[in-house]
């Protein structure tokens, strides 16, 4: 059972981080827009059923809740609390899913597979640290051709200065080894 160590704010005012001692997954991204998405998910369901939360996301030692404004968070945050230090933590089963979750997509090319992990390896590196500070994160959909298909998670998902500056800002970053690339938020 996870232990709460620190929650924080994020840039995104609708989200809050929990920092957690123990981990909820080894490399295993959760992300939940709706209790349906969720079902399957025992502690973002437990989640759902709590009023104003509209996200869950969650990943090894940190989970980002969101909610639509209409809750104090002090009040919103210790009811979260609950399910969140009731969850089992990360377990054997996990690993086996990590394997799973690396490919994007078996379908591209070899020359395609290498470009796409050239741009992974710098988003690593210089983009995902920074929105996992922040709460979120960015998970890769899709490359066709020149056209990156991204998708933001958590605190990410919500924040207005996502689909603007940080958007443009990745794309710059992305020019730097893929001058004619185009990304997109979906």
């Amino acid at each position: 059972m996870p232990k709460i160590a620190e929650i924080e704010g994020t840039p995104n005012p609708n989200a809050l981080k929990f920092t957690l001692k123990e981990p909820l997954t080894w490399g295993i991204t959760r992300s939940y827009d709706n209790a349906e998405q969720a079902k399957d998910d025992l502690l973002a369901t437990e989640l759902f059923e709590i009023d104003h939360v509209t996200n869950v996301f969650y990943v090894d030692h940190w989970i980002t809740i969101t909610q639509d404004g209409g809750a104090n968070w002090q009040d919103l945050a210790r009811e979260v609390a609950d399910p969140i230090r009731a969850a089992p933590a990360a377990d054997a089963q996990t690993v086996a899913l990590v394997a799973k979750a690396i490919n994007v997509s078996n379908d591209l090319s070899p020359a395609d597979q290498l470009r796409l992990n050239r741009i992974n390896d710098l988003l690593n590196e210089e983009i995902r640290p920074y929105l996992q500070g922040d709460g979120g994160d960015l998970h890769v959909l899709s490359l066709e051709g020149n056209l990156l298909s991204v998708h933001y998670q958590g605190a990410c998902g919500t924040c207005p200065s996502s689909i603007s500056g940080t958007l443009r800002g990745i794309e710059n970053l992305l020019k730097s080894i893929e001058p004619n690339i185009e990304v997109i938020a979906i």
